[in-house]
């Protein structure tokens, strides 16, 4: 499985809802960009929001949230690097 341009337009709408409050929810306008809009009637579609345009996330939805939000982390955190012991000495 790949990453079509319609799933990272539904990755990046659901990265933008905030996990800190289940009463915060998102608007995406009619006149933002295209894909946007069209990627939040799929998650709408798909029982994550509650709202063709946003709204606020379903139960499902707030799962989808935190494996992204993990995602994201995993995939934008330096790597640790190892220094080999004999190097410290």
């Amino acid at each position: 499985m790949s990453f079509t341009p319609e799933l990272v337009a539904e990755l990046e709408v659901l990265a933008q809802f905030s996990l800190d409050s289940s009463q915060e929810g998102l608007k995406v306008h009619q006149s933002a960009d295209k894909k946007l809009v069209e990627a939040a009637k799929r998650l709408y579609a798909k029982d994550l929001i509650t709202q063709p345009d946003g709204g606020y996330l379903t139960s499902l939805g707030r799962d989808a949230v935190e494996h992204v939000q993990t995602l994201l982390t995993i995939l934008t955190t330096k790597p640790f690097v190892a220094v080999p012991l004999a190097e410290l000495a």
